[in-house]
Order: structure tokens, then C-alpha cells, then sequence
């Protein structure tokens, strides 16, 4: 039934890692879970691409050069356009304390890198509008 319901109104995701290879992979994965994907390189790139493309939800990745996913998910979470849209933060660590800061700038959730195709359309079925 969940395929159903992304065909008729397919979940708008935004795809922020400054790793080509990572981006690539989720973008290959959403977009097999039926998903409508954008891609950006960092945190400079996805600002721009927000108002153009209205994700329903964006995934982070934290550490990039010149705008960390921190800083980019405070900046998305301050504006009352998006403020509304969940944001999943990725790391290649699986530290707690970059979970708990994660939260603190506005993020919903956290998924350690490398993740899998079911890892990924999991956490957009918990957290898409």
C-alpha cells in the first residue's frame, strides 16, 4: 500500500554530502523508492536549491567544507518556510554526541554512513510529512 501512496504523490527529498559517491547512492535508492530527489554538494549549494525544489525532507551530512550540516540545519530550521521539514543528519561517526547536537540545531533523526537502501527508505517512511 505504501508504494501506492509515494506513486500518486512522490515525497520531495533533498540529498546534502559533499561526497560524490554518497549522494549518488541515495540518490539512486530514493529514486527506486519512488522518490522526487535533488542533490547538493554542501551547505551554500542546498540553500540555494531549497526554495527552488520544497524538499519534504532533507538528509545532511555533517561534516563538509565551508557550511557544516550543523550550521545548514539551523539556517533551514530558522526559516519559517522549512522550518516545518525534517531533517536527518548522516555521519560516518556513530557518536552520541554528535546525535545530541544534531538534535540541538533542529534535526529529527540521525543515520550513520554507510547506510543501505532499506536503512535509508526506512527513515523516509518514519519522517516524511
Amino acid at each position: 500500500m505504501n508504494e501506492q501512496v509515494s506513486a500518486a504523490a512522490p515525497t520531495r527529498i533533498l540529498v546534502i554530502d559533499d561526497s560524490n559517491t554518497i549522494r549518488r547512492s541515495a540518490e539512486i535508492f530514493l529514486k527506486q523508492g519512488g522518490h522526487e530527489v535533488a542533490l547538493a554538494e554542501d551547505g551554500f549549494d542546498a540553500l540555494a536549491k531549497l526554495g527552488d525544489f520544497h524538499p519534504d525532507l532533507v538528509f545532511c551530512d555533517i561534516l563538509m567544507p565551508r557550511l557544516d550540516g550543523y550550521q545548514t540545519c539551523a539556517i533551514i530550521k530558522r526559516n519559517p518556510q522549512f522550518s516545518a521539514v525534517p531533517v536527518i543528519m548522516l555521519s560516518s561517526k556513530d557518536g552520541l554526541f554528535d546525535k545530541a547536537r544534531g538534535r540541538m540545531v533542529g534535526s529529527q533523526d540521525y543515520l550513520t554512513k554507510p547506510f543501505t537502501k532499506d536503512q535509508l527508505l526506512q527513515a523516509v517512511l518514519q519522517h516524511r510529512p
